[in-house]
């Protein structure tokens, strides 16, 4: 899927907290006062209720190559994987997760999921990448997945457009209970794509896909720092939820080998009119060459 990585230090991971406002907290939702039009039979359309979201989006580093350090480990992978999502911090708080969006996970990682304990009442889905590698261990393929603490209804696995021999997928579903739109995606990295016009293809039918609906979350890693023009059409549509106002911003999450953050690639976007706490650690990361993302998501 890229380049060789060497192994990351073992660092300790301590948390640096970034705390965002998509929206006013009243902002206005369909259906209520200002918030849109009334049905032509003057019936009031009812607001959808209150959710709140603690997301984890994190490229998990599941594929057979040096740099992802237990990538030949899978069960190890597993069980860092569940621990992330069990207990998470953010804005200084431990917090238990109840949305995943992970990349380079393998299938047989997912199915590893769902048979814990913890995840009892998880819904997970699986998109393997269409040229995707095996794993090792018989762990099935590569590619990415969504997981919720509630139903997945509708999901949807969409090819985007992608440079012959690293093709890329997008996986959406749409959680009921919360009335939101969940995808995830990975977008080409700099080796498949060193000029970025696959990236910017990418990102404009990722926005697409993730809808116009009252809520959408959405995550993955962009390979590309916020600044960079191809992600215009998500930050046009979303904020994303370690930006500052309407600076593109945000803690770095990709790490070199020696664990040293050096750019943003990771994000989670969502309807402007959510309200969100975002944190990435300050630490390195054992397990991943990325920093996991977590936040709290907020939609009234």
């Amino acid at each position: 899927m890229r380049a060789p990585r060497a192994l990351i230090p073992l660092l300790s991971v301590c948390g640096a907290a970034a705390v965002v406002t998509a929206a006013g907290v009243g902002a206005d939702i369909d259906g209520l006062p200002g918030g849109g039009p009334a049905h032509a039979d003057g019936a009031v359309r009812k607001p959808p209720p209150k959710a709140a979201i603690t997301a984890v989006d994190w490229n998990v580093c599941g594929a057979p190559e040096a740099g992802c350090p237990l990538g030949s480990r899978p069960a190890e992978l597993v069980k860092r994987v569940a621990a992330q999502l069990h207990v998470t911090e953010v804005g200084g708080r431990k917090v238990h997760a109840n949305a995943a969006f992970l990349q380079e996970i393998c299938s047989g990682q997912v199915q590893a999921l769902k048979k814990a304990s913890w995840f009892a009442s998880w819904s997970w889905q699986f998109a393997p990448y269409p040229d995707g590698p095996s794993c090792v261990g018989g762990q099935g393929r590569l590619g990415v997945a969504l997981g919720a603490r509630v139903a997945l209804n509708g999901v949807q696995q969409t090819r985007l457009p992608s440079p012959s021999g690293g093709r890329r997928i997008a996986l959406c579903g749409e959680a009921g209970a919360w009335r939101t739109r969940l995808c995830v995606t990975q977008f080409s990295s700099p080796a498949e794509d060193p000029q970025g016009e696959w990236r910017r293809k990418q990102a404009r039918a990722f926005a697409s896909l993730a809808g116009a609906g009252t809520r959408v979350v959405a995550g993955g890693d962009l390979a590309e720092p916020p600044e960079n023009a191809a992600l215009d059409p998500l930050y046009r549509a979303y904020a994303e939820c370690d930006q500052s106002g309407s600076s593109r911003t945000g803690a770095k999450t990709l790490q070199n080998w020696q664990g040293t953050a050096v750019e943003k690639d990771d994000y989670l976007f969502m309807t402007k009119s959510a309200t969100v706490s975002c944190t990435v650690p300050a630490g390195a990361d054992k397990s991943s060459d990325h920093r996991p993302v977590s936040a709290m998501i907020r939609f009234r």
